[in-house]
């Protein structure tokens, strides 16, 4: 892959990842650290041409992407098959991709450039465990259940388990990333699901409210 940083940026960046990785207490083998920064510059040359995020400068990707996903490793179990809804350029599902290589991970979004990025990095980060699908998440077969399901936000969570619920697995977990918590939000939940865990994150370098939310189906719904 051609590079867009020079020796010394890819450095400082690299620094910046695993230092970032060490205080969240994710292990990141250094082959997984160059697959997150190939992915960054990846983000970058695309982002020039058809602004795939808001996101523009190097360190602030790998804060506001990087890092910001790798936040909830920690929370997150092993998961045979994960989807990602909504998924955009392919965060968070990418970023996990690259450090849970025992999962099955299926990135959906109905916006065809960000479906063209997600499957290029797909490509050229060799994730052969990646899918990518350019579709509605309420046109996916609800026959292929999923254990894991997380989105980042992507919807209000009544909409996230309205429409990613026909997809969980009977003993899978919804992972709802959040940035200030909503309790009317909240409030709204389906009655079929509840949060059963909160955590609040503490991204390195970033000065704002994460949280991820854990739901699972009320048993018997």
């Amino acid at each position: 892959m051609p590079s867009t940083l020079s020796a010394d940026q890819r450095s400082r960046l690299e620094r910046r990842l695993l230092s970032g990785a060490d205080e969240l207490d994710v292990p990141l083998a250094s082959e997984a650290a160059g697959r997150l920064l190939d992915y960054i510059e990846l983000l970058l040359r695309w982002n020039r041409a058809y602004n795939l995020t808001a996101v523009r400068e190097p360190e602030a990707m790998v804060i506001r992407h990087l890092l910001d996903s790798l936040a909830v490793l920690p929370h997150l179990p092993h998961c045979a098959q994960l989807l990602d809804i909504g998924s955009g350029p392919g965060i968070p599902g990418i970023i996990l991709a690259v450090c849970r290589p025992d999962s099955e991970v299926t990135l959906v979004d109905s916006n065809l450039k960000m479906t063209r990025f997600a499957a290029r990095a797909q490509r050229a980060l060799g994730l052969s465990h990646v899918t990518v699908c350019r579709e509605r998440v309420e046109r996916l077969d609800s026959a292929d259940r999923f254990d894991c399901i997380i989105s980042r936000a992507f919807a209000s969570l009544a909409d996230f388990v309205r429409l990613g619920g026909p997809l969980l697995a009977d003993a899978g977990s919804m992972f709802a990333m959040k940035g200030r918590l909503d309790p009317n939000e909240m409030a709204d939940l389906s009655s079929d699901f509840r949060i059963t865990e909160r955590h609040a994150l503490a991204v390195p370098g970033l000065d704002a409210e994460r949280h991820l939310l854990v739901l699972r189906r009320v048993t018997g719904s």
